[in-house]
Parts: structure tokens; sequence; C-alpha cells
């Protein structure tokens, strides 16, 4: 089983930014699409965005596009999320894992880490 550590979170001030970090062993990232989703208290899951494994090509949800930034660094075998312009309706738990394809649904996430708290407050 594909296993993933992500970290990076806190808590920041409306505006901020974070970079979260997804760390893979024993397998190579750069063999599949992975993406990040994250799930609020009493909300379904959302996907927020995937890099491809095919061309590195990067997908985002509508409410994150122009702040968030996924990227991979092959020699570190770990992805990023960069977010910048942090909102307070961004708190969630993250989480990253497997995509199977870049869709963005939640549900085609096969595997996942074990998430890292994201809070955006005052």
């Amino acid at each position: 089983q594909l296993q993933f550590v992500e970290s990076g979170g806190g808590l920041v001030q409306p505006g901020g930014s974070l970079r979260l970090s997804c760390a893979a062993s024993r397998f190579t990232l750069d063999y599949y699409d992975i993406g990040w989703f994250r799930q609020a208290p009493g909300k379904e899951r959302e996907g927020v965005s995937c890099i491809s494994r095919n061309d590195g090509s990067t997908y985002y949800a509508d409410s994150v596009k122009g702040r968030f930034t996924i990227s991979k660094d092959n020699a570190k075998n770990t992805v990023y999320l960069q977010m910048n312009s942090l909102k307070p309706e961004d708190t969630a738990v993250y989480y990253c894992g497997r995509s199977i394809g870049c869709t963005l649904r939640a549900r085609d996430f096969a595997s996942w880490g074990q998430g890292t708290q994201v809070t955006i407050s005052s």
C-alpha cells in the first residue's frame, strides 16, 4: 500500500501563506497522479489540486485557482502545495494521495496520508 506523510499545516492569519509537503516512502511519487484534497468539519471532501504523472500538468479547484500552486521535487520524492492569500474558508484537514486520474473528485483518491491541519483565523 502506498504511504504518504503530509506536513506543513498550521495556524495563519487571513491573507497569509503556507506550504504543505507530501512525502512518500517505499515508492516513487512520479509514477502516479498525486493530488490534494481537504475536509472541513461537517463538510464533504473537496479535491483541491493534482499534478499529472504523464507530463506534470496541474489542475486546481475553482475555489483555489490563482492562489494555490502544486509542484513536485522528484529528487526529494515530495509533492508540495503552496497556498497563498489564504482565507478562513480554506480551514480544513489537507490530505495528499494517489489520484486515479487528475479528476479532482475526492472519490478518485485511492490512498492518502494522515492529513495536516490548516487553520486560517485572525
